[in-house]
């Protein structure tokens, strides 16, 4: 094992990666509002599935762009989403520095605060950089049971936050 001339063990120390700290205010990102309409079968059991396949962001590392597709598939409640606000919230990330599992978690997030949806499953695929395609997948589970065997199954009661 190497020691560096600050003393530490060469591959084992602990050096602060370069990119931390660069994501501490994703969670706090002021974006559009996503809205919503009144789903007038909020008692039936049916999906929604959206696919978009012009989501952009910003490498905080690098600071080249990345180009995303997204598969939003949801369980809707009482509230729909309304798309072209959707639209405008997705574009809003095209000049923010961001990496593509906080991507993901925050759409998945806002999301689901606008519409409470039963259930909700993001998914981003990340055109390939260096030979590697990055896929993300975020889900809004729903509620979980046991039957009288003792094996869970999905409820189609709403999950709870």
């Amino acid at each position: 094992m190497r020691v560096s001339e600050s003393g530490r063990e060469g591959s084992m120390a602990k050096r602060k990666s370069s990119y931390e700290d660069l994501q501490e205010h994703i969670r706090a990102l002021k974006t559009p509002a996503i809205e919503v309409w009144k789903n007038k079968y909020p008692g039936r059991q049916y999906t929604v599935h959206l696919h978009i396949p012009e989501c952009t962001c910003i490498c905080p590392k690098t600071g080249l762009p990345d180009f995303v597709t997204l598969h939003i598939a949801y369980g809707p409640g009482k509230m729909c989403v309304e798309l072209k606000s959707l639209k405008m919230y997705i574009v809003a990330f095209r000049d923010v520095g961001v990496f593509h599992e906080h991507l993901v978690n925050k759409i998945l997030d806002d999301f689901v605060k606008a519409c409470k949806p039963r259930w909700a499953k993001v998914e981003g695929i990340v055109s390939p950089r260096g030979g590697i395609t990055t896929t993300v997948v975020s889900e809004y589970p729903r509620e979980k049971r046991k039957n009288s065997t003792g094996v869970y199954y999905e409820s189609n009661r709403r999950a709870r936050t």
